[in-house]
């Protein structure tokens, strides 16, 4: 019998997706498969701690204390390859063969645990450290989108302490520039968490308030109105595949918080109503836009598609008119960690392409492990010509 990969899933975090991050990380341990896999489960609490037992997903969804609970961290130090009891620094089980993060957002999500696995030199799903990072900000990837022709919507963005300093003139540069609604998002986060559609000056100053409690960096968007929100999941490393689209039908104006996790009411349909040129442009893009910033392993690509407008009774030509700019196409942002729970799009837009969800998590493994052999074939070291250094 070949022996089993050691799999650590890392989940929790601190981060305002901690709740998210737990459900999404029940699916994928239940989904993987005992025959092929160890399962390791490692939470972290809110508040930074390290958690590595069997009931780690159920401590951390509890909400208690966990003082009292043993701390294991992972090291940099590539020696050690597994979790270390920090009470006495002993290594804890088996070396992880492979690490899957299902960290959603800040301190998981941008690089940071990322770099993490790096230093410790282990196999991990998802993207690397500047994929991760680039992904997370959402105004270093429009910018780095517009370098390869992806449209974007319009936008400007603003730093927290600069709209304390100037923000009539802010405003003001929003409204000339964007008008109303808009989108005020805080730059590095996911899950609609401190987004906002502003309809006029006092709601955007709301808006501008409630994003700045997430983040130094703020971004503003047009609103493209009437536009239909598009999904398409991308997997692979250097050479990436694209699913079938789906379509979101969100049970709030907008597709926040609780049109995606709490009340339920949202709808999916996949694979969406596209005409065949529409579904090979917006993959295109996705692939594109997976590449331009260096993802690998998996990504969910969120797009939004126009449409006409309704037709307003007394206005002959509207649809004629608005019919023009049918079906253009503009991605919004690329998630490195997408959602993996039972209703997460990025599993259910593969399954509807023809992979299930216990072979979408093997592909997953197999494309971390492909990607930590490469590396490890590259030079990390070099030898000087002379010892100039020890003089």
């Amino acid at each position: 019998m070949p022996r089993k990969l050691q799999v650590g899933v890392l989940f929790g975090g601190r981060s305002a997706e901690h709740e998210v991050s737990l459900v999404s990380a029940a699916s994928i341990i239940d989904a993987l498969d005992k025959n092929k896999y160890d399962v390791i489960p490692i939470g972290i609490t809110p508040q930074g701690k390290w958690l590595s037992s069997s009931d780690a997903l159920q401590l951390l969804k509890s909400g208690q204390q966990l003082d009292h609970q043993p701390e294991k961290i992972l090291l940099p130090d590539p020696a050690h390859k597994s979790l270390v009891a920090l009470a006495d620094g002993a290594s804890q089980g088996a070396s992880l063969d492979v690490i899957f993060p299902v960290l959603h957002g800040t301190y998981g999500e941008d690089g940071t645990v990322q770099g993490l696995l790096e230093l410790a030199d282990i196999p991990y799903v998802g993207a690397g450290v500047l994929g991760s990072a680039s992904a997370m900000d959402k105004v270093v990837a429009k910018q780095l989108f517009r370098q390869v022709q992806i449209p974007v919507a319009p936008d400007l963005w603003f730093l927290r302490k600069d709209f304390t300093a100037r923000g009539k003139a802010i405003v003001a540069q929003i409204e000339r520039k964007l008008g109303y609604p808009c989108f005020v998002k805080p730059a590095n986060l996911g899950s609609s968490v401190g987004i906002s559609k502003p309809h006029n000056r006092k709601e955007l100053a709301e808006a501008i308030e409630l994003a700045a409690q997430y983040d130094r960096k703020i971004l503003v968007e047009k609103s493209i109105e009437h536009a239909r929100e598009i999904e398409v999941s991308v997997l692979g490393n250097d050479e990436p595949i694209a699913s079938l689209p789906g379509e979101i039908i969100s049970s709030n104006e907008f597709y926040d918080y609780d049109a995606k996790y709490v009340d339920g009411k949202s709808t999916a349909i996949i694979p969406a109503r596209l005409p065949k040129s529409v579904v090979k442009k917006v993959q295109e893009y996705a692939v594109r836009g997976f590449k331009v910033l260096d993802c690998a392993g998996m990504a969910r690509v969120d797009l939004l598609v126009g449409q006409p407008p309704p037709e307003r009774p007394g206005r002959a030509g509207v649809r004629g008119l608005a019919g023009k700019k049918t079906n253009k196409i503009i991605l919004n942002e690329i998630n490195t960690i997408p959602g993996f729970t039972s209703i997460s799009m990025f599993p259910k837009l593969w399954e509807a392409s023809g992979i299930s969800y216990p072979e979408l998590l093997d592909r997953l493994i197999e494309l971390a492990l492909e990607r930590h052999r490469e590396k490890s074939s590259l030079r990390t070291a070099y030898k000087p010509k002379t010892d100039w250094y020890k003089r």
